[in-house]
């Protein structure tokens, strides 16, 4: 079993009137089973709608099941007595970084929170010392938050659950306010963070680009999952993903066209480098039959 596993997860917003009467119920996680092994980067991706946030707030025990199970390092998250481990274990961090920076210097702030868990003074420092280095940020240790862009309260937020120790990292959409630098400083991080220190890492994203560095996407629609594989599998299957109401890099998108009209190009391009270079393999070899053709 690996560091989360959900076994037939159902989730359902209820909405009530006045009265208390149940007016609606809406299914925002369908029958789910997925196991997410320790270390891995996973992204999952879908609509606005899909279920994909609200399936990261399970993790967290933000939300409880309404029917099946979710694990994490085998505690069950609808226990009580084990809430705060769960939470220990798998740190989240949210879209908006001004919603998760309390403190009025950057490394007050990412101690924060474990003062909270009652750690010892000497070691909060240590592990602040060390959250601060390991996402770039050792510099602005004295600056307020608000003096940094966007991109680096991000990279705060990030450090400030790293403080915590967490095995696993969920990050919901958390580039989606940010401009495109922002944007890279917070994916390289995070993807630093992974490979370095082995901290598993669920990024629930809508840009594609960015699900391209995970070691295995998961595709949800209408609270179920439609798509489970590596990003080479996933992005290779471009007409399912736009029938999911999704994009695909554009390198990806421009591939695939080119290979519909008939060029003898791979599936599942993910980067410009790589289109380039299999064009010039092409082209390459067009011109060296035509060169043996004068001959």
């Amino acid at each position: 079993m690996g560091i989360i596993k959900a076994t037939k997860l159902i989730f359902e917003y209820v909405r009530r009137d006045e009265q208390d009467h149940i007016e609606e119920v809406k299914r925002a996680i369908d029958d789910v089973d997925v196991d997410i092994k320790k270390g891995d980067f996973v992204a999952i991706l879908g609509h606005n709608g899909s279920g994909k946030s609200t399936f990261a707030k399970q993790i967290n025990g933000i939300l409880m099941p309404t029917g099946g199970t979710v694990l994490v390092s085998g505690m069950d998250t609808r226990d009580e007595d084990h809430i705060w481990d769960v939470r220990k274990t798998a740190g989240m961090v949210f879209q908006n970084p001004d919603n998760q920076i309390i403190g009025n210097v950057v490394e007050e702030d990412v101690g924060f929170g474990p003062e909270n868990l009652g750690v010892p003074t000497d070691e909060i420092w240590r592990r602040v010392d060390e959250s601060l280095e390991a996402v770039g940020m050792t510099a602005f240790r004295l600056q307020s938050p608000n003096k940094l862009s966007g991109g680096q309260k991000q990279r705060v937020a990030i450090a400030g659950v790293m403080a915590m120790k967490p095995q696993c990292i969920i990050l919901d959409e958390p580039t989606a306010m940010l401009d495109p630098n922002g944007r890279k400083e917070v994916i390289r991080t995070v993807r630093e963070l992974n490979k370095s220190q082995g901290v598993t890492v669920l990024l629930i994203t809508h840009y594609m680009e960015e699900a391209t560095w995970a070691d295995r996407i998961i595709v949800m629609d209408d609270g179920k999952i439609v798509m489970d594989g590596k990003p080479r599998e996933i992005f290779s299957k471009v007409r399912q993903l736009k029938e999911c109401g999704l994009d695909v890099p554009q390198a990806t998108e421009l591939a695939y066209e080119l290979k519909e009209a008939g060029m003898p190009l791979p599936e599942g391009i993910l980067s410009r480098e790589e289109l380039v270079l299999e064009l010039g393999k092409i082209f390459g070899c067009q011109k060296k039959k035509g060169e043996n053709h004068v001959d």
